[in-house]
């Protein structure tokens, strides 16, 4: 973190509605110019906390703090904070430039300023050409990219999202992603962003907070939270994990670290090593996944990619017997972190 002061700062932060509590007394630090991710499932607390620190909701106990100061009771409009919706709420009868520079009309900034600044958003965010158009004329990506060029040109502190590629398809969803990241280095602005969408989190973050129950479970960069998850929550709801009980220990595998040993094969050099038999196997284009019973209980998913694998062998090794094999640096425990 750069500056005396993170940028967010929230300490014992609760909201409740009612006899429900959605946030259930988070402390977190957000630093300058860091892309940060609320993950987590439906109801986890993750959007009533982005609420909170843009305003539109009050918290019932803690501190908000914006660089320092305490913006605890700060009104939204007051905050030096923006937000990006899923839906974009672009005007549909004003033009893209129109659109991006409304802040800066509202703001009363004069016309010519208010006009270079917003096509230098444009072009933040390669829209330079589109300026004359309405939101109906434009794509899905291109909409999403007006409410992002609308958010910046304000030059805040901190920039919310809220899901905003939730509305895109899967492939230029997947593109967004890195465009998001690529425009968030150039802009320097901090990021906090909110979705229940691993990959989106692992692919954009600097560092990620796993939300469920109104509270944080673990917070860390990416390859932790997935490499090393504090509890079997995390574990699980970060991508696939094999969670097995061995000797009294609650040990993590991925998927994508276990070898598949069929006849014929050799398990890598000092590997663990355990018995089973196959009881599905699915294919997913570049790879084929098999789930294998385990003679000393549990289920483990292993994955092979489909280079190193005809389809007759892929379907064949259903109900049959074979190991698994994986290095015991790439088990990770987690029941004293649980």
């Amino acid at each position: 973190m750069t500056g005396e002061h993170p940028a967010v700062r929230l300490r014992g932060v609760v909201k409740r509605f009612g006899d429900s509590t959605a946030v259930a007394g988070v402390d977190l630090d957000v630093g300058h110019g860091e892309f940060f991710t609320l993950l987590g499932p439906s109801g986890s607390g993750k959007t009533t906390l982005l609420r909170m620190i843009a305003g539109f909701e009050l918290p019932d106990e803690g501190l908000i703090e914006l660089a320092g100061v305490d913006a605890t009771a700060v009104p939204a409009n007051a905050r030096d904070v923006n937000t990006v919706f899923q839906d974009y709420a672009l005007f549909p009868h004003m033009d893209v430039i129109s659109n991006v520079g409304y802040g800066l009309m509202v703001a009363k900034v004069p016309r010519n300023e208010r006009k270079k600044r917003s096509e230098a958003a444009l072009d933040m965010v390669r829209l330079t050409g589109f300026e004359s158009r309405k939101p109906a004329q434009l794509s899905g990506g291109q909409r999403q990219r007006v409410a992002l060029a609308r958010a910046i040109v304000n030059e805040p502190e901190v920039l919310l999202l809220d899901e905003p590629l939730g509305a895109l398809d899967l492939k230029l969803r997947q593109e967004m992603q890195v465009e998001l990241k690529d425009i968030q280095r150039r802009v320097g602005i901090t990021f906090i962003y909110v979705t229940h969408d691993q990959e989106e989190a692992l692919t954009m973050s600097d560092r990620v907070a796993v939300m469920d129950g109104g509270r944080i479970q673990q917070v860390d960069t990416p390859f932790r939270i997935y490499e090393r998850p504090a509890s079997e929550f995390v574990a699980g709801f970060i991508g696939v994990s094999n969670l097995l009980e061995r000797d009294g220990r609650q040990v993590t595998v991925r998927p994508e670290k276990v070898h598949l040993v069929t006849d014929g094969e050799t398990p890598p050099a000092g590997a663990h090593v355990e018995a089973g038999t196959v009881t599905e196997v699915v294919y997913l284009g570049m790879v084929t996944r098999y789930i294998v019973a385990l003679d000393a209980g549990g289920n483990v998913t292993a994955l092979r990619q489909n280079v190193e694998t005809q389809d007759e062998d892929t379907v064949g090794l259903r109900g049959r017997r074979v190991q698994v094999a994986w290095l015991p640096e790439q088990a990770y425990e987690i029941s004293s972190a649980g």
